[in-house]
């Protein structure tokens, strides 16, 4: 889609790489522009079960906003969204889980990037910060997708002092999933686990996950009653009870 947006796709996984080397992957509208069309045209596909979101080269993953291309955050008020709002929005509203893979600095918005997906690993030489304050800023909408991820506690101090923590310390706050000195090894691993199983109890079962987040429990309830129900009529459901009972490998369909 752009030269600073890379889009391939390898067996079943659509792979968006930043490729802005030269400002440590930081994004400009554009770039956020194309990852909002690059999620949404997944999501149509059948033959993508999951989403990678890299940075280029093996020292940033992304270090935020372009402040120097867009000074200031400055975009057209008269608009109600902002970019970075509707791309957190696009990734929630996905049924194709979003896998980040940190292979280097991770930076202000690209804490919010990070903070988005559903899944990530990270190079065990990773740091991750949140320095806005360093800048009279604050993570504002970082913390919409972040605040469920890190203990109250650990968050007021990222976004107070604007340290950085290492990988390690991302993997015991519950910032990532895992950490190694090879991140496509541990990438590889994840991506294994998920792409043999059912896309359609996958793409239904992130929906459920994500609409009951806000639920009170009654509501929950409720409403997984009636998921449960329609996950059973899917053909994925037929197909995989029909292996288990054969003791064979199940051939999903997706649908």
């Amino acid at each position: 889609m752009t030269h600073e947006l890379h889009i391939d796709h390898h067996d079943r996984a659509m792979w968006l790489t930043i490729d802005r080397p030269e400002r440590r992957n930081a994004v400009t509208t554009a770039v956020l522009e194309h990852m909002m069309q690059a999620i949404d045209e997944a999501n149509q596909r059948r033959d993508v079960s999951v989403i990678v979101l890299t940075g280029s080269g093996m020292q940033n993953f992304c270090a935020g906003a372009d402040l120097q291309h867009d000074p200031s955050f400055w975009r057209d008020y008269s608009e109600p969204h902002s970019q970075f709002a509707q791309l957190f929005r696009r990734a929630r509203a996905s049924h194709i889980p979003l896998v980040a893979r940190v292979n280097g600095a991770c930076l202000a918005s690209g804490m919010g990037l990070l903070a988005m997906c559903d899944l990530a690993v990270a190079s065990d030489y990773a740091t991750f910060a949140l320095p806005e304050v360093r800048v009279g800023l604050f993570p504002a909408q970082v913390l919409t997708v972040l605040q469920h991820l890190v203990g109250r506690r650990k968050l007021v101090e990222l976004c107070l002092t604007g340290d950085s923590i290492t990988a390690a310390e991302a993997l015991e706050i519950g910032l990532v999933n895992a950490v190694g000195a090879d991140v496509d090894r541990e990438l590889d691993s994840l991506l294994a686990r998920l792409v043999d199983k059912s896309p359609a109890a996958i793409r239904r079962g992130l929906y459920l996950m994500k609409h009951i987040e806000s639920l009170p429990f009654e509501a929950s309830m409720a409403f997984t009653e009636s998921q449960i129900g329609l996950l059973a009529l899917t053909d994925d459901a037929r197909e995989g009870q029909e292996a288990l009972r054969d003791q064979r490998k199940p051939n999903w369909q997706g649908r």
